[in-house]
């Protein structure tokens, strides 16, 4: 007997629908703390023989015996579906046995169909709602998401409303383990899986949320960011090869400009003007939020501008930068991190930061300039970018020193 304390099972026929031969179909219907659901068994039997008290035949003719038998094989059935899916720590849920026992509709609405009719609609609004990046991050999620049905439930889709807190809470720990992602990667992954349950919730999809007790908080990080002796040596850094030196301007042009890699990557000549004092400017949506970034563009800029402003290629495209995607300039940083001598694990977003912290705040940029630099919609965006350092203590320091 199943471990479930809400379980009721039923069998009945209905009298008024029978067959042109007389017969009566036996249908089920099971009830599992308060779900329900019902469903034919597809045996037939004569009505006449039929209890619908005892659920079951008089048991006087061979083919009442025969039934009877039938239905205590279908009920243990029943109660063995449970008990697995019980022991196995897997939901359990009136839909889901009768999945078991007749087979699934095709069309049910499930995790997967839900998350990837999302993508394939996000995929079509690129440059509208969505940028590339984000829609490809949407699609590892899926990956990840299916890869984690598989291992955890051992099915390759799961139907909605077999979501509930306990499958959130294993969903955390596929990552944490078996993916050995950190903290803050898995807490972004499931806040992407978040949005398909939103999706759900909103067209009544399924009724209970379950993510509504669960808490999606980030671990604070420090960032990583260069000091100014350490970008200076990248600057100056004698470089041969051309995939890294290329990889090495286009990080420092992020640097002096606080650009994102995704906008670096989006830049076009179209986002560079020039104002009536002949000062350079970089007008440009950011495009992970829309914000606008408002960059005054620095000589160290320029000269990086200038240096590729000829090329054929770029010229073609518009661009301004030869710029590789993000994976392949990740792995040539780190290259050029060991050249340099730098034992900091450097990314393309360690340009962000660096401008924030090293180039803005230490040359007594105002947060709320740095902010709009950044794109961001408020400096408390910006404080996590922009570190308080040494420098930038001592800096501000000396003018107070002799106060007393």
């Amino acid at each position: 007997m199943s471990g479930l304390t809400n379980v009721k099972i039923l069998f009945f026929i209905k009298r008024t629908k029978v067959t042109k031969n007389g017969m009566a179909t036996i249908f089920v219907r099971i009830t599992i703390n308060k779900e329900r659901t019902e469903f034919t068994t597809r045996k037939k039997v004569s009505p006449e023989i039929w209890d619908d008290k005892a659920e079951r035949t008089n048991g006087l003719t061979a083919e009442g015996i025969e039934t009877n038998n039938f239905i205590d094989q279908y009920q243990k059935k029943i109660f063995s579906y449970i008990d697995f899916l019980t022991l196995d720590n897997q939901p359990v849920s009136a839909r889901i046995i009768q999945e078991k026992l007749v087979g699934k509709k095709e069309d049910r609405r499930t995790i997967l169909k839900i998350y990837k009719d999302h993508n394939d609609k996000a995929r079509k609004l690129i440059g509208v709602d969505f940028s590339a990046d984000t829609v490809q991050r949407y699609e590892t999620s899926y990956m990840h998401t299916r890869d984690f049905i598989r291992w955890q439930y051992k099915r390759e889709d799961m139907a909605l409303e077999e979501l509930n807190q306990q499958f959130i809470n294993n969903y955390e720990f596929y990552f944490k383990t078996v993916r050995n992602c950190s903290h803050n990667t898995t807490i972004k992954y499931i806040k992407n899986f978040k949005k398909i349950v939103r999706i759900a919730l909103a067209n009544g999809w399924i009724k209970k949320d379950p993510f509504a007790t669960i808490k999606l908080r980030l671990k604070p990080v420090d960032a990583v960011y260069l000091t100014k002796e350490e970008l200076d040596t990248i600057i100056n850094k004698s470089i041969g090869i051309d995939r890294l030196q290329q990889v090495r301007d286009a990080f420092v042009f992020c640097c002096f400009t606080g650009l994102a890699f995704s906008d670096l990557k989006s830049l076009k000549r179209e986002h560079i003007t020039k104002d009536n004092d002949g000062i350079t400017w970089i007008h440009k949506k950011r495009t992970k939020t829309d914000q606008i970034s408002t960059i005054f563009v620095i000589e160290g800029a320029k000269k990086l501008i200038a240096k590729y402003q000829h090329e054929p290629e770029l010229i073609e495209k518009g661009a301004l930068l030869p710029v590789l995607s993000n994976q392949k300039m990740n792995a040539y940083l780190k290259e050029i991190g060991t050249i340099c001598g730098i034992d900091k694990p450097i990314s393309t977003h360690t340009a962000r930061h660096t401008f924030a912290t090293t180039v803005a705040l230490e040359n007594n940029m105002p947060l709320e300039v740095v902010s709009k630099t950044l794109g961001h919609s408020n400096t408390k965006m910006t404080q996590r970018y922009a570190r308080t350092t040494e420098t930038l203590i001592k800096k501000n320091m000396e003018k107070i020193k002799d106060l007393y």
